[in-house]
């Protein structure tokens, strides 16, 4: 359900489930667990024995993907607090394009021995990508904090990779093993590295798509190829790493996402990360021999591709790198989000209960990144053309958003008028609030890969705006997943406006011209509104 039904309610919202996405922290951050509890209403930890069963009800999986089985791990009668390890050694996550064969064998050997425990063993590959997909497919509910019928719908969080880190590193007694991020936000690093190809190797999956083994990831795939040359693809990349990290993440709300708080339901609005490439990247890796896209372009199914985990490790290193860039990229203070807690499995089979306040900084967790190029930071898109007065000489011609009956349904492509609240604004209105476009009330069948995309003033054919031009605003994604009695969600949708407009030299008009344009899974997708805001 859509917990944005204002634009003051929309502005305020944080979304736990997005920002354990990428939350690492960043190393010498301040340290936020002293802030007093306002809201009260926290999420607390699942009673694993009271997981669900058969949540994969509803998808029906071709080839060799079995059809019955649950997500839930093995029950443990005794739950511990995490406690930060004594004289632990300190990890520096590598990029995966860069390991050395001795690192590879390792990290193999690593995954072999993973794969090699007893079926029942919580430390096992299986049982570790069970985890994810009760998180996200609704084996869990809310009965921990007092609403047993409301799941609980988390996607993967640093925690979990935490966790699965240390594993890897005890089996191989190894505790400097840190997990590889597959950097994918980087030229060199667009591509599956090649050791995953290996079909000797533990990290080898079979399911995955197979044109896509040695091509350039595609951080805006739409589910299907293009003809893009590399090249093409490289820059269009780095356009979308600048849209997403820079333009449409100007505060925690725009990179986190929407509310989630103890007796909601599970998704109010994801972040900018998640949007894209989080998503595409599952999808352009995933099967399309499988009915789903299993493995890693279904949320059941991910964790089993071992190159889910350096997805996620490098989803992880965005949160460091965008509290880098300053301004108002700060830690979250709301209480019920410090105060959300979670359960793993340890290395030593304990399971252990860990809260958010413990776990914000990288440091105290013993590990960071290794350094490399951010190219993408001076990637900013360009404009096609100066767009100054296009929705105006739109008008009778393109409805204002005013006089669109909605809910509008995404059959076809979308183009309304939309009216700002303010125009020429100051730069010190600027720097306080950020100009939003609101896609509000998105209702989507949430079993289906679905994308679509968004653009501003953009009055030319759509299909020739490529990411690398600044009227491309955005993307909406989500990856499937299931949710317990019902197929459909509903969630938002905001791009940052501020620094598009005046790059297209509209930021005088009264309008912009808005255009919504369907590219995966989008037939059954209905909008309740289109607003611009300022938050």
């Amino acid at each position: 359900s859509c917990n944005a039904g204002s634009s003051e309610n929309y502005s305020n919202n944080l979304d736990r489930r997005n920002v354990l996405l990428g939350l690492g922290g960043l190393a010498g951050a301040v340290n936020l667990t002293s802030v007093p509890s306002v809201g009260a209403a926290p999420l607390a930890a699942p009673d694993i024995s009271k997981c669900g069963t058969n949540p994969l009800t509803g998808f029906k999986p071709g080839g060799s993907t079995p059809t019955g089985g649950d997500c839930c791990p093995p029950d443990s009668s005794q739950i511990m607090d995490f406690k930060f390890p004594n004289n632990q050694a300190f990890k520096v996550r590598p990029a995966a394009h860069l390991l050395s064969p001795k690192y590879i064998a390792k990290f193999n050997e690593a995954i072999k021995r993973m794969k090699a425990l007893p079926e029942d063993d919580p430390r096992n590959f299986l049982q570790q990508a069970h985890i994810h997909c009760a998180y996200c497919n609704g084996a869990y509910t809310q009965s921990s904090s007092g609403f047993p019928d409301i799941e609980i719908q988390i996607h993967n969080s640093w925690l979990y990779l935490y966790f699965y880190e240390r594993i890897l590193g005890s089996l191989i007694d190894d505790p400097t093993f840190a997990l590889p991020f597959w950097n994918w936000d980087t030229p060199a690093g667009m591509t599956i590295p090649k050791y995953f190809n290996d079909p000797k190797s533990a990290l080898f999956d079979t399911k995955r798509n197979q044109a896509h083994l040695k091509g350039v990831v595609d951080l805006g795939y739409n589910g299907k190829d293009t003809d893009a040359t590399d090249i093409e693809k490289v820059k269009n990349n780095l356009a979308i790493m600048y849209r997403q990290m820079v333009t449409n993440a100007t505060d925690p709300t725009a990179f986190f996402g929407g509310e989630y708080r103890a007796g909601k339901e599970p998704i109010s609005g994801g972040g900018s990360v998640e949007q894209s490439p989080h998503t595409p990247v599952h999808r352009w890796v995933g099967d399309p021999r499988e009915s789903n896209g299993e493995n890693l372009g279904n949320f059941y199914s991910a964790g089993r591709d071992t190159l889910f985990y350096c997805h996620h490790s490098n989803v992880d290193r965005m949160w460091s790198l965008w509290k880098m860039l300053g301004g108002k990229h700060k830690d979250i203070t709301d209480a019920d989000w410090l105060n959300t807690s979670f359960v793993f499995y340890d290395e030593n089979k304990n399971l252990v209960r860990v809260y958010v306040k413990d776990c914000l900084l990288t440091n105290q967790l013993g590990y960071d990144y290794q350094r490399v190029d951010v190219p993408w930071l001076k990637s900013k898109p360009v404009p096609r053309a100066p767009r100054s007065g296009v929705a105006k000489k739109l008008i009778g011609i393109v409805k204002k958003s005013d006089d669109v009956v909605f809910p509008v349904k995404l059959d076809k492509t979308v183009k309304v008028l939309v009216p700002r609240p303010k125009k020429s604004r100051t730069k010190k209105e600027k720097e306080d609030k950020e100009e939003l476009l609101i896609i509000q009330g998105i209702t989507y069948d949430s079993e289906k890969y679905v994308k679509f995309d968004v653009y501003v003033n953009d009055e030319d054919d759509e299909e020739e705006t490529a990411p690398d031009s600044t009227e491309f605003a955005g993307s909406f994604a989500q990856l499937p997943h299931k949710h317990k009695g019902k197929t459909s969600s509903k969630t938002n949708f905001r791009a940052g406006l501020t620094e598009l407009l005046e790059e297209l030299e509209a930021d005088d008009d009264d309008n912009v011209l808005v255009t919504v344009v369907p590219r995966s899974g989008s037939e059954d997708i209905t909008i309740d509104a289109i607003k611009i805001i300022y938050a």
